[in-house]
């Protein structure tokens, strides 16, 4: 029994046998893995499918875009909520309805024909998903005892790994071989296999309405104003020209004002609505740091491969995508034995190693060129996937252990926010560096292959003797030799960019190394804290 019994003389032999957790335990925690799959699986999985998804449903230019950002940005409003909510209508309830909604708004996406109809369905899509991300997480930590929480937090770490990296891969052949509205169709057998799991590994819990009207409503708008207008301001300030946008000058104040509002709720609320806090705790506050920057690597890291298999090696969504998936390899091999490691190891020492292994694997692509292809990543992915497991799987149970049980649903979702919320810095940062390295690059060699210097004539009229012969136009020939040229210098100086890039990750996660020391290993059969 759990309790009943007492700790004589502080002799751990006689203090009660933990047991294992019920059938019904297990059954609510693959339920909440299920969901935070589906959630991390729909945040990617219209990105290879994007081109014909605009074409269809007539959306031009770079407005496609809104497809993936409205999603973001729902879904890091609702991420640090999820607890709240789950206090007011309880974990079965509020779950279920994610998962019914979901599905609706999935449903929608798949029959949509205008881009208006896309958004909504995107936007409601992330409010639905993003709250299955860290209730998965939360379900884990109050439904497992001490000794089992390493399987399920592998599990939930695994789940938050390969969602991303198989999003673009389904989402890639779903298009291929049938239709991309099966990206959506797809979520309804899910969905339904989810709510059976809810029902069957969760109690009824009576909802608590005093709480929704007793609740930290400025911190709640401020969250809401804040969040998403600075989610939109980092996906779509570099493609605006940043503050050269009146829009994103008016957004960039939104979200200070909302970001203020949540933190005079700090101050005013009884119950704030995220628990900043928390981040008062040094080891909590440091696993925060890591996870931002290991967040902004794999965001990063998502985005600049698939960037340059497409764009240099000329690569499509499938064949990229099955390169993507190296790194998701490790992850499957060390499944078996990483809850055991998790237990016997000092977590500190596994996510330095992680942080390292991730750091070599940028380190191996800096030296690209415009010859490289998918072989030449294989052996980065398959260390940066070790990488990933090694420094994520610990990350996620020191977040856990960090706090007392019944902070575990706040903690839960600053952790994940913060994820998401370094993913999309990190990307806004990553996609300036790109366009002025680029530039940069590009004016260089330009500059040093001219077409009056040496080099730069020899290339051309090498190069329009070929086209010369092929129609017999000298000035045609010429134009065509000019315009290979300039193609050539953008290729190059594209590549120098990406090994850069790299280059600049690898060192950001290489600084988060001295963080890991701040973490804290919870001894061998250290008793849950109830917080009371």
């Amino acid at each position: 029994m759990r309790s009943g019994a007492g700790v004589s003389g502080g002799n751990p032999a006689s203090a009660p046998a933990v047991p294992n957790a019920s059938t019904a335990d297990w059954i609510a925690v693959a339920a909440g893995a299920l969901g935070a799959l589906l959630a991390t699986l729909d945040i990617s999985i219209t990105n290879s499918a994007l081109p014909q998804i605009q074409g269809q449903i007539g959306a031009a230019g770079t407005e496609g875009t809104w497809i993936s950002t409205g999603y973001l940005m729902s879904e890091i409003v609702i991420i640090p909520l999820a607890a709240w909510l789950t206090r007011v209508f309880g974990l079965r309830r509020f779950l279920m309805w994610n998962a019914i909604l979901f599905t609706a708004f999935s449903m929608m996406c798949g029959l949509s024909h205008s881009l208006a109809a896309m958004v909504i369905g995107r936007i409601g899509q992330g409010f639905a998903g993003g709250a299955m991300i860290p209730t998965a997480q939360t379900i884990i930590r109050t439904r497992l005892p001490r000794h089992q929480m390493p399987i399920g937090m592998s599990a939930f770490g695994l789940i938050v790994l390969l969602g991303p990296l198989l999003g673009p891969v389904v989402g890639g052949w779903l298009t291929e071989n049938a239709d991309w509205r099966w990206c959506f169709f797809l979520n309804l057998p899910i969905s339904v296999a989810l709510v059976t799991l809810l029902y069957l590994g969760l109690k009824p819990e009576r909802a608590n309405l005093q709480a929704f009207v007793k609740a930290d409503w400025l911190g709640i708008a401020g969250l809401a104003i804040g969040l998403s207008s600075l989610t939109v301001v980092l996906e779509e300030g570099q493609r605006e020209r940043w503050f050269e946008s009146p829009t994103i000058a008016w957004l960039s104040l939104l979200s200070a004002a909302g970001i203020l509002m949540m933190v005079v709720g700090q101050f005013t609320a009884k119950t704030p609505i995220v628990r900043l806090r928390l981040l008062l705790n040094k080891n909590y506050a440091s696993v925060i740091l890591i996870v931002s920057t290991v967040g902004a690597g794999l965001y990063g890291v998502s985005y600049l491969l698939p960037q340059f298999l497409a764009t240099i090696a000329g690569y499509n969504a499938e064949q990229a995508g099955s390169i993507m998936l190296l790194s998701g390899l490790p992850a499957f091999l060390m499944m078996p034995i990483l809850p055991r490691m998790l237990g016997k190891f000092d977590s500190r020492w596994l996510v330095i190693t992680g942080l390292l292994c991730f750091f070599g694997s940028c380190m191996l692509d800096i030296s690209l060129t415009t010859q490289s292809v998918g072989h030449d990543f294989i052996g980065s992915q398959i260390l940066r996937g070790f990488g990933q497991i090694l420094a994520m799987m610990p990350l996620n149970q020191a977040s856990m252990a960090a706090v007392a049980t019944h902070e575990a649903g706040d903690a839960a979702g600053l952790y994940n926010m913060a994820r998401n919320l370094g993913g999309s810095v990190g990307l806004a940062l990553l996609g300036t560096l790109i366009d002025r390295r680029n530039t940069y690059h590009d004016a260089v060699i330009r500059e040093s292959v001219s077409a009056n210097s040496a080099i730069g004539q020899e290339h051309i009229s090498s190069s329009a003797a070929g086209f010369l012969a092929q129609h017999g136009d000298m000035a045609h020939a010429k134009l065509q030799a000019m315009a290979q040229m300039a193609g050539e210098i953008a290729r190059q100086a594209a590549v120098i960019t990406f090994s850069e890039t790299f280059f600049v990750l690898g060192i950001a996660l290489l600084l988060c190394v001295p963080l890991a020391f701040l973490l804290k290993q919870p001894g061998a059969g250290t008793p849950v804290s109830s917080g009371h």
